[in-house]
């Protein structure tokens, strides 16, 4: 095994950790009412489209809706809370709405072909979850990271709060309190 192929998945996971943390702006309530009203919406239109569709072709079209919704509504509750748990949320419903479309494109197939076409959709499916399992656990990392760090700049504040005598101590402590978020 080279280098390249062990360091591909992880590049991969943490390409889309940087940007799905670079899009976590969190939005309004009302803007979160007004989107899943807007996707519930689409979802129905999309859907009546598929009436028109007949055979394999309109479970399809049907999965394709179901799918598109899914990670619309995913993708609005992260950008709602901003929260590396719904981030998450967003990779997962996009690795099952991929298998689910893949596998019903699969129902057009016969015999081996059908088996090995459903067997690749299931393999995607599966790297497409350790994928966002791994950014995951790259998140939580960081997290626990970000706590160490913000605990260590604490103590430092605290320290520095000791020089002090009186009401400036005080003041010191209390301020390095709100700032590190002790209580």
């Amino acid at each position: 095994m080279n280098m390249l192929s062990v360091l591909k998945p992880a590049a991969i996971a943490a390409i889309v950790l940087l940007l799905s943390s670079a899009q976590a702006a969190t939005i309004t309530k009302a803007d979160y009412q007004a989107s899943k009203t807007r996707i519930g919406a689409d979802y129905k239109v999309d859907k009546a489209a598929c009436a028109t569709v007949v055979g394999n072709a309109k479970d399809i079209c049907v999965e394709e809706a179901k799918a598109k919704e899914e990670v619309a509504l995913a993708e609005l509750e992260y950008s709602f809370t901003g929260k590396a748990k719904d981030r998450n949320k967003v990779l997962i419903a996009k690795a099952e709405s991929t298998y689910a479309i893949a596998k019903e494109k699969c129902d057009d197939k016969t015999g081996n072909d059908k088996d090995v076409c459903v067997k690749e959709a299931k393999a995607v499916e599966v790297k497409a979850l350790a994928d966002a399992k791994l950014g995951k656990e790259i998140g939580e990392a960081r997290k626990d990271a970000t706590d160490h760090k913000r605990d260590a700049d604490y103590t430092v504040a605290i320290e520095k709060c000791d020089a002090l005598a009186g009401d400036a101590k005080t003041a010191c402590i209390k301020s390095a309190k709100v700032k590190f978020g002790k209580n």
